[in-house]
């Protein structure tokens, strides 16, 4: 059925659990029948909106609806996975049966299967994930227009735009396996965005803001998006760059969520099995500094990593990643786990919710303490290799003396190697950013090589 021929009830309406149950549990019971001896499965369905004006005008309006069903089969330690949109039954046999023709020509791998039985949820709790936002495209494009228009007005050096977007999204995911697990839960994500571009002089610069929730209560409001989107690209005007030199950088919260993004690479099953992280065989040993936590905790309401199971149907747990500086724990599915010899950390699609302890000081307290050093606001470029630890990006921000920004600055590198990098953290900041899964203060960090002129 084509979006059009959905009527707007409709469109704005997720199926039940247990409409998209019915199909899921006739795929494992297929699967079954055509000689399985496990398998699991997973069905979604979800729609959004996604509007995006530049210069006033409409540059795209999308509307979007999906949905689709992925089955993986087991004969013994052979493995096989297909997929389909289509949910009739004669599409549900023929899916299940390329999954297992695929299953008979791989090879065995005895780390393949299902997760233990005895680790499947049992008592899902209610994370407050779905949030409807009924906003219909006129109001979408009237706020999108009013988030640039407030991002233009806030300085005449502001002359340009790449456009401000507003887009909502709602969907349902479920999953079951032959243990008899069968669970799902509907799950939203709406935001506003912007970002425009400046020119003073010779110099040109581009920034910008979003903001993003469950709740759509919750988003900023498409003013202070774009006010916040032209206030940072203002600052960026008449950017020097740097003489090559050692000194602090603070990582503002976006900037410093990768750093702990590649700490999670390292510390994922996979990076691990593979011998592929320059925190191999690290766990139980220090690796940040002894007054530094950081924690997962997956059953934070309304959060956006937030869920009640992993990809497997495993219970998802808080639990302490980092005790005072201390790695204690690994990011595991159950194959990664058994390639290591382990259990899974519930962590089959990724890490829920990682949380870094802030310590006492907000972002001029941290300004002070750092007294003179770089503000690290934008990375550029993918030079991080994971296996050495070898850390060298591109990025822009601004020059501090005396605790003050005094200018910001652009086209210089930052180098060093990241388990040193996470040794000489010396401030984790009270402006946590929970816009992610990843959630974060400003970072900052002693002695780290900038390279300019």
């Amino acid at each position: 059925m084509t979006e059009s021929a959905l009527s707007p009830a409709v469109q704005r309406q997720l199926p039940a659990k247990a409409e998209l149950a019915e199909p899921l549990g006739e795929a494992l019971e297929e699967a079954t029948r055509q000689g399985a001896t496990a398998a699991e499965a997973s069905v979604s369905s979800s729609f959004g909106l996604s509007v995006k004006v530049r210069q006033g005008e409409v540059d795209t309006l999308e509307h979007m609806r999906d949905r689709g069903l992925a089955i993986t089969v087991y004969f013994g330690q052979r493995k096989g996975t297909a997929s389909s949109a289509d949910f009739s039954r004669a599409s549900l046999v023929e899916t299940v049966r390329a999954a297992c023709d695929i299953a008979r020509y791989t090879s065995e791998d005895p780390c393949a299967g299902l997760a233990d039985a005895a680790l499947m949820s049992t008592d899902a709790p209610d994370l407050r994930l779905h949030y409807r936002w009924d906003i219909e495209p006129e109001t979408a494009i009237d706020l999108a227009r009013e988030c640039e228009a407030a991002a233009l007005g806030v300085d005449p050096r502001l002359t340009n735009s790449e456009g401000a977007e507003v887009s909502t999204h709602q969907g349902i995911h479920v999953y079951g396996n032959t243990h008899g697990f069968l669970d799902g839960y509907p799950a939203s994500q709406h935001s506003i965005s912007c970002a425009v571009l400046g020119r003073s002089g010779e110099s040109m610069q581009r920034d910008y803001w979003y903001t993003t929730a469950r709740d759509p209560s919750a988003l900023q409001t498409a003013t202070v998006v774009g006010q916040e989107a032209g206030r940072r690209t203002v600052q960026r005007l008449g950017a020097r760059r740097l003489s090559t030199r050692t000194v602090p950088v603070l990582f503002t919260p976006t900037a410093a969520r990768s750093l702990f993004g590649h700490f999670l690479g390292a510390i994922q099953g996979s990076s691990l099995y593979r011998k592929a992280s320059f925190l191999l065989d690290s766990l139980d040993t220090q690796v940040f500094p002894n007054w530094l936590s950081i924690e997962e905790q997956p059953h934070l309401p309304s959060a956006l990593g937030s869920a009640p199971f992993d990809g497997e149907g495993v219970a998802t747990r808080p639990r302490t990643l980092v005790e005072q500086g201390m790695l204690r724990g690994y990011v595991l599915s159950s194959y990664s786990a058994r390639k290591l010899g382990m259990k899974t950390t519930g962590n089959a699609g990724g890490i829920h919710n990682l949380v870094v302890h802030p310590g006492a000081m907000d972002y001029s307290q941290l300004l002070q303490d750092m007294h003179q050093g770089l503000v690290v606001s934008h990375l550029m470029g993918q030079g991080v290799n994971l296996i050495t630890g070898d850390y060298s990006r591109g990025a822009a921000g601004f020059w501090v003396d005396k605790g003050e920004v005094v200018y910001p600055v652009e086209e210089i590198t930052i180098a060093g190697h990241l388990k040193e990098m996470f040794e000489r953290i010396r401030a984790v900041g009270l402006d946590v950013d929970i816009r992610g899964n990843i959630r974060t203060g400003s970072v900052l960090v002693e002695g780290m090589t900038v390279a300019g002129e």
